[in-house]
């Protein structure tokens, strides 16, 4: 029988049911706040775990709509030409975002300053009056100047508007962009807008002041904002080293690790004694084969139930040729779609995205952090980072024996994988070309990778 979780569409990923009414979520504050770095990270979360979300920066239409910017005078209140072409791009990603929604998209997020009461007005008036879809405003308020600063360097002066332009330059004039933004600024207030939904993050999480939340969503995207921070970390993730089931091809089970896993767990340790990483802490799951590929490592160890393995039910220690054998058809419908697809008595890559969202959460916490785990595991966590569909994650390649390096940066991750140079067994497997139940024993096997 092919289990795909209840009420469940395929488009989805962890499939929470937290959606009742389609939903904007809407940026609000001057200019460097971080809201461009919120909105894609939230955007980026929400579509992990499967809520169908897109976000609509209302400067890309700017920018798309017209070359007129030479200047910080664009931004000015009394420039009428320009705030006519500022509104018309405004409300073309406003009617974008609405389509999004009446076209399966649950929640859409318009990412642009909206820093006057009118502007807000207008948008309570398309969203929440005209189509009855529930709007929750996100203000990012910074007074600190370093920060601002940083955000203008960081990111601002890589702008497509400063092209060409020196970089002091380029900082002087959105330094100016941000001053005529300053004279129309009225921020959010509880007794002004004492009847919309909202939060306030005050220097990049120093405090936060929440308002009128309105059902489940905005509950978890305040518990998300709550948790995110921009100080400069990386991630290692790596899976175990090569154990003795690899050896053989066998699936879950816990068993201890080959030689060569044994010197990977050595090399490990050397690597990061190199790295010289401050604050490090390590976080394996409760399987023997990670901790034991963690213990060379000099750093506080968390084991964690979360990180193990996607539990493969009445298939735990069987050899793909074994499945096909006993269990062909079961074989089949997990090809035919490996997200979804749950093991009987087991769990799909689904169910493990739901598990690891605490463990996301608890990341996005953290300073420096090496998580050893597995490949399933370890699949989901750098579709995460690296915001791959649900389709990809399934058949993302995480080779043994490889550090993969995840550094925030301004927008995104960078990924490195580095691998430690020590032999071991593929055990990555592609999606066959024929996936039907009726298939040939050599087709349903055909990408199954050597083993013992």
């Amino acid at each position: 029988m092919h289990r795909i979780t209840s009420g469940c569409k395929k488009s989805t990923a962890s499939c929470p049911n937290v959606i009742n009414k389609p939903t904007v979520i809407s940026m609000v504050g001057l200019p460097a706040r971080g809201k461009t770095y919120m909105s894609k990270k939230l955007t980026r979360y929400l579509n992990w775990i499967g809520i169908r979300t897109k976000a609509f920066n209302v400067g890309e239409y700017r920018r798309a709509a017209t070359d007129k910017y030479r200047n910080h005078d664009f931004f000015r209140q009394d420039n009428t030409e320009a705030q006519a072409i500022r509104q018309k791009c405004a409300l073309l990603a406003i009617d974008d975002a609405c389509n999004f929604l009446q076209n399966g998209g649950e929640v859409a997020v318009v990412d642009a300053t909206n820093t006057t009461r009118e502007r807000r007005k207008l948008l309570f008036d398309i969203i929440q009056v005209k189509h009855k879809f529930k709007l929750f405003f996100i203000e990012s308020i910074c007074d600190d100047p370093t920060i601002v600063e940083a955000n203008v360097l960081e990111v601002k002066v890589c702008s497509p508007d400063y092209i060409g332009m020196n970089k002091d330059e380029a900082v002087q004039d959105f330094m100016r962009r941000i001053e005529h933004y300053n004279d129309m600024y009225e921020p959010l207030d509880h007794t002004t807008d004492k009847d919309l939904s909202y939060i306030q993050i005050f220097n990049q999480g120093e405090r936060f002041l929440v308002h009128k939340l309105a059902g489940h969503l905005q509950s978890r995207v305040v518990y998300y904002l709550m948790n995110i921070h921009v100080l400069p970390r990386t991630i290692y993730l790596t899976r175990h080293g090569e154990s003795e089931m690899n050896l053989q091809g066998r699936i879950g089970g816990d068993s201890n690790l080959s030689p060569r896993g044994e010197e990977y767990a050595v090399a490990l340790g050397e690597y990061v004694e190199k790295e010289k990483i401050a604050n490090l802490k390590v976080w394996t799951s409760e399987l023997k084969r990670t901790k034991a590929t963690a213990r060379h490592v000099d750093a506080p160890v968390e084991n964690w139930k979360a990180l193990n393995e996607i539990d493969a039910g009445i298939c735990e220690g069987m050899t793909y040729e074994e499945i096909q054998e006993m269990h062909p058809k079961e074989f089949a419908l997990r090809d035919q779609d490996k997200f979804h697809y749950r093991y009987p008595g087991g769990e799909s890559y689904q169910d493990l995205v739901a598990r690891l969202e605490p463990v996301i959460m608890e990341l996005e916490r953290q300073e420096n952090v090496l998580v050893v785990c597995h490949q399933a595991v370890a699949r989901c966590l750098l579709a995460y980072f690296q915001d791959k569909s649900s389709e990809d994650l399934a058949y993302l390649k995480v080779p043994l024996h490889t550090v993969i390096k995840l550094t925030p940066v301004a927008y995104g991750c960078r990924v490195e994988f580095v691998s430690l140079n020590i032999d071991a067994v593929n055990t990555h497997r592609e999606k066959p070309k024929n996936v039907k139940p009726d298939r040939s024993i050599n087709e349903a096997l055909e990408t199954v990778p050597e083993h013992i």
